[in-house]
């Protein structure tokens, strides 16, 4: 499996307030965008996989509005996380 309790423990180690913090934004952030990046390898492999592509597109849509959340709250915050991760161009 691709993502197990270790590779979440890293995760929100790294971009959360510690490894146990599963609520922060921040660790939402980075899980939605691993979960992503699978998802979509796994749709270039298989192109006709519509239900994948359904919860591709809404695991999209909950890390827009987290966010969102988050740059209206803090927007320094919310530039770290986008920078870290790589989010925008």
């Amino acid at each position: 499996m691709y993502l197990n309790k270790e590779i979440k423990k890293k995760i929100f180690k790294k971009h959360g307030k510690s490894e146990a913090d599963t609520g922060s934004t921040e660790g939402q952030i980075a899980l939605f965008s691993l979960r992503i990046d699978h998802l979509t390898s796994h749709l270039k492999k298989n192109r006709k996989d519509f239900n994948t592509e359904r919860s591709l597109v809404k695991l999209v849509g909950k890390r827009r509005k987290l966010l969102d959340y988050l740059k209206s709250k803090d927007i320094e915050r919310y530039r770290l996380i986008v920078s870290e991760l790589g989010l925008r161009k």
